[in-house]
């Protein structure tokens, strides 16, 4: 049975070991308020270590993933109340992105809709991504005179080739998921109706694989990119140790099924 957030702007169901977690503001296109950040991070938090849960599915309800912030709330009423009051709002909504992409268990985005702007900061906190064909993907803030911020452009650069990059960022085109998974966006995009099964079949072959190995990994992965091979190759080396006291009967069974089985 679906559940929500104490105000109801994020919804979740774990079913199966894979908890789906979805942006519940369909009249708003989703978009990211001070209080859906509030409630993700709750949502977040209650998920995190439960022993039912091995993977989270992010995705939203509607014909929308996130198309962004909610620009009223934000600009607006946030402003209005103050400097403290905006970077309150800041810390919140960069506070989870950065949760998610440190989280402990694997994390897919199941972009299902709109996904614009400040929505590209959890599209990037999430490991995997799969995106539906019909899917659009935009920065469309340079249209109206506004600099891509909220984490975007950094996202665009992380994910793109530099030309593709600066052209998603200087033109405010969309894109739908079919060049989103070309450009590399996302991992696959799928026809809407074939999305979930595609993203389940995912979940369950990670839920197979050892979790300590998992986060190791994909914490991994994301801290390497922007060290020098020495200091990424002590790196690995370290966290490889790391891993093997936390779970060395783990790694010990996965060198004898490789040796054993495998060779």
């Amino acid at each position: 049975m679906s559940q929500t957030s104490s105000n109801g702007v994020v919804a979740y169901n774990v079913v199966d070991r894979i908890a789906w977690v979805s942006f519940n503001r369909p009249d708003k296109r989703n978009c990211m308020s001070p209080t859906l950040n509030r409630d993700m991070m709750e949502v977040l938090d209650a998920l995190e270590f439960r022993d039912d849960v091995g993977v989270l599915v992010l995705t939203g309800e509607g014909a929308a993933w996130s198309a962004g912030m909610d620009l009223k709330e934000y600009f607006r009423e946030t402003e209005a109340q103050g400097f403290g009051a905006t970077r309150k709002a800041q810390r919140e909504a960069y506070g989870w992105w950065r949760r998610l992409r440190w989280y402990q268990k694997p994390t897919i985005a199941m972009v299902n809709g709109w996904c614009f702007g400040g929505g590209y900061g959890p599209l990037f906190g999430c490991d995997l991504a799969f995106a539906a064909e019909e899917a659009q993907f935009g920065l469309s803030e340079i249209n109206w005179g506004i600099l891509p911020g909220g984490g975007a452009t950094k996202v665009a650069v992380e994910l793109l080739p530099l030309r593709k990059a600066m052209y998603h960022a200087m033109m405010g085109e969309n894109i739908d998921g079919r060049t989103a998974a070309e450009w590399g966006l996302v991992n696959e995009a799928l026809p809407l109706d074939r999305l979930k099964a595609r993203v389940t079949e995912v979940a369950m072959v990670l839920l197979k694989k050892n979790p300590v190995a998992l986060k190791a990994t994909k914490d991994a992965v994301r801290r390497v990119g922007v060290m020098a091979y020495d200091e990424a190759e002590d790196y690995l080396i370290r966290a490889q140790e790391a891993a093997n006291s936390y779970d060395n009967d783990g790694r010990k069974e996965g060198i004898r099924q490789f040796i054993d089985e495998k060779s």
